[in-house]
């Protein structure tokens, strides 16, 4: 008996070492080619010497990953690489023309959506204007939806061709215990809606859908492209400090950007004056309520023409009034002293002011907001922080959404 059982045993122990070693092979090539993409995804062109040297990967590895990639037709040859003598060595980059990636802004004006290729060029934009006060669930997955069918067509692409959709939305994002995504979105009366499932349920079976909060994908976005990128590389013992990306629309949200990663934070419910204004979450005296645009507006005390908040609000900052001088002011030093708060309880390196109505109240009342911030602040780590307008633009959040189907892709999950 102890004999029949011995050998089986003894069988299914090397079975388990093989399988292990070969999970461990397919791990190592996997983490090799998510390195090689990773690092000619943001330095190319270049040489596969050059990759050598950014991954620590020996020669031989390299050669070996690149050469699978570009038989699966994800990288190119660009030619060669101009030489003072010796063999010339040539240069590599993504493949364009491999598939494509889109990024989706939901906003609270607007749903804004791009299409780039696999090196991040843009290739369509789309855009449906939403009424501020109106986010019904079906009205909001209607107009994604529509515009992925604008983009496809614009582009003369494929669904196929679609490597992923990533959707950048306002709110909180959790998981239930299926996995599936639940939006949680007080001010839209979103109450943990399954946004993921109602779009497959639209879109049929497509490409994946990668959902997660807007200002968190502005934050991607300013890792990724905007002077973050060269920030990290410079930082030395400054490393630890973040960098805090704030999104300021008709809400107020931000990130906070540390150790290559971009994390989401309800900024816009802090609270800044106790027992103030309602704000839409239902508490009384948050950020928002003083300086998102909706907010704004309505302390202006004038009715917004056919519900077009950016225009109303870019009437407010450029109007020549007693009253408009005022409203400006305050504005701007309330959002001096909530980016205060962010110095004092973050010690930040940077402090990123982005969003449409950010970067609108940035470009006018920036001076007025430092201020603000310098007088709420502890001196010494005020003095160590930098305050600037996103530069990025209006497309910062789709840019960054559009970073999570490439990330995903890169490390090789499906």
């Amino acid at each position: 008996m102890i004999n029949l059982i011995r050998k089986p045993l003894k069988n299914r122990e090397k079975s388990m070492t093989t399988e292990r070693h070969r999970s461990t092979v397919r791990d190592l090539r996997r983490d090799n080619r998510s390195a090689l993409l990773w690092a000619l995804f943001f330095r190319q062109p270049c040489t596969r010497q050059e990759l050598s040297d950014a991954t620590g990967l020996s020669a031989a590895s390299v050669s070996t990953a690149v050469r699978e990639l570009i038989g699966e037709g994800i990288v190119t040859e660009a030619g060669p690489m101009e030489s003072d003598g010796g063999r010339p060595r040539v240069l590599l980059r993504m493949n364009p023309g491999y598939g494509r990636v889109i990024g989706i802004d939901v906003g609270e004006t607007r749903v804004s959506a791009e299409m780039f290729d696999l090196t991040m060029a843009r290739l369509a934009r789309a855009d449906h204007l939403l009424n501020p006060r109106k986010h019904g669930v079906d009205l909001v997955v209607d107009r994604i939806a529509s515009c992925l069918d604008l983009l496809l067509d614009d582009a003369g692409s494929e669904p196929a061709t679609l490597i992923g959709v990533g959707i950048g939305v306002p709110g909180a994002i959790e998981r239930d215990r299926n996995g599936q995504v639940l939006v949680h979105a007080q001010p839209y009366g979103w109450d943990a809606v399954p946004l993921e499932r109602l779009l497959r349920d639209r879109l049929g079976h497509g490409p994946g859908l990668l959902i997660d909060n807007g200002a968190k994908a502005m934050g991607q976005a300013e890792l990724w492209f905007g002077a973050e990128r060269e920030n990290s590389r410079a930082r030395t013992s400054r490393a630890s400090r973040p960098t805090v990306v704030c999104l300021v629309g008709s809400g107020v949200g931000a990130s906070i950007v540390a150790d290559d990663r971009a994390v989401a934070a309800e900024w816009g419910h802090t609270i800044i004056l106790a027992d103030g204004r309602p704000c839409r979450c239902g508490s009384r005296g948050c950020l928002e309520a003083y300086v998102g645009a909706e907010a704004i507006l309505e302390r202006y005390g004038l009715p917004v023409p056919d519900d077009d908040e950016e225009a109303a609000l870019t009437a407010l900052i450029t109007a020549s009034s007693a009253r408009a001088d005022e409203i400006r002011e305050e504005t701007a030093t309330f959002l001096g002293i909530g980016i205060a708060n962010l110095i004092n309880l973050l010690n930040p390196d940077r402090v990123i002011i982005g969003g449409w109505a950010g970067l609108l109240l940035a470009e006018r009342l920036m001076p007025t907001i430092r201020e603000a911030a310098r007088r709420h602040s502890l001196r010494n780590k005020f003095s160590g922080t930098t305050i600037e307008r996103g530069t990025l633009g209006l497309d910062a959040v789709a840019l960054g959404a559009a970073t999570l189907p490439i990330e995903r892709f890169f490390s090789g999950k499906t």
